[in-house]
């Protein structure tokens, strides 16, 4: 089981209260920490512009920023976005930026890809809001973009929402053929099968049982196009609350709780539900268990978020000395 971190950009309200000077520092701390060692595989951001669980005007730092920036800083790492929105940027233009990103990384870039969900802020950006399958369609236009620039650099598609004539991409990333695509979303008629056809891998419901149903889901879209069903490598988010006992774990929720009262009121009992109902919520023997049932249904790839991570390291590090070994 290979493992990622998310490194915290104030997105989810995990910035609150760091002065902006001192951002970039916890930031790049945290990532510098995942790049010592072998516990994490990757360090990931979210490709946001206005804060949740409401647009309140906290630190949004923007993704493919933070990607250059981490990939002059660290040496092992991979690097990753979950998930970029395609409509956010012209898909030729994100091609060139992600391999540019992957030559200053030595070629360490992932492509975490979707279609994008955000209403309020696609429409405070003055990008619309396209109903659902104009999204989609938009993301599968954008993939095919990606692949001719990466593997030919140049790319020609007269599509419904993109339009590119002999756009040229040079120097080509480092990997051959571009960062590997993880298709973003769970969506069973659409989304799921443009990961069967390009994805090398997929990132949708972490919970056991829609995990398991996802994944029949993305196996049936395998069968029908021939795709190799076990080329994809399947991957999940998880908030990730741990403590030695149980009164440690209590208290961390507490935290969280107190945490997002100071920034949104409203909100914080219906987030502190969502971090309590989590599967990674326990001590370190409980989170080992669950990843072990989750593992039997094909979860090899965790992504995880610590809500406390720009405060208080100790979480992170219980999990490297306790869960991560369990794994590997």
């Amino acid at each position: 089981m290979r493992f990622g971190l998310f490194i915290p950009q104030g997105w989810r309200q995990d910035l609150t209260g760091i002065d902006p000077r001192e951002h970039w520092a916890v930031m790049n701390g945290l990532a510098q920490h995942a790049d010592q060692g072998s516990t994490w595989e990757s360090v990931w951001v979210y490709d946001h512009f206005h804060a949740v669980p409401e647009p309140n005007g906290e630190a949004t730092h923007e993704a493919w920023s933070l990607i250059s920036a981490f990939a002059a800083s660290t040496q092992r790492v991979r690097l990753g976005q979950m998930c970029t929105c395609m409509a956010y940027r012209n898909p030729a233009y994100l091609a060139k930026v992600a391999a540019t990103a992957d030559i200053i990384s030595g070629g360490r870039v992932e492509m975490g890809i979707g279609a994008g969900w955000y209403e309020h802020e696609w429409r405070a950006y003055g990008y619309g809001f396209p109903r659902a399958g104009e999204r989609i369609a938009a993301l599968e236009e954008g993939v095919q973009i990606f692949e001719q620039l990466w593997s030919k650099g140049v790319a020609t598609l007269d599509g419904v929402h993109y339009q590119v004539d002999g756009a040229q991409l040079s120097p080509l990333p480092l990997q051959v053929g571009g960062p590997p695509l993880w298709i973003a979303g769970g969506g069973e008629k659409k989304t799921l099968r443009i990961a069967a056809q390009h994805a090398a891998y997929t990132n949708f419901d972490g919970s056991p049982e829609g995990f398991a149903h996802k994944s029949a889901v993305l196996a049936e879209h395998c069968a029908t196009l021939g795709r190799d069903f076990s080329e994809i490598t399947r991957s999940a988010n998880y908030n990730v609350v741990i403590g030695s006992t149980q009164a440690e774990v209590d208290d961390r929720l507490a935290w969280v709780h107190d945490h997002y009262r100071r920034t949104v009121p409203a909100k914080a009992d219906e987030v502190l539900e969502e971090f309590r109902s989590g599967p990674l919520v326990g001590t370190p023997e409980q989170i080992v268990d669950k990843l072990k049932e989750l593992e039997v249904l094909g979860m090899t790839y965790p992504i995880t978020y610590f809500a406390e991570a720009a405060y208080d390291r100790s979480g992170i590090e219980l999990f490297e000395r306790e869960v991560v070994p369990a794994l590997r």
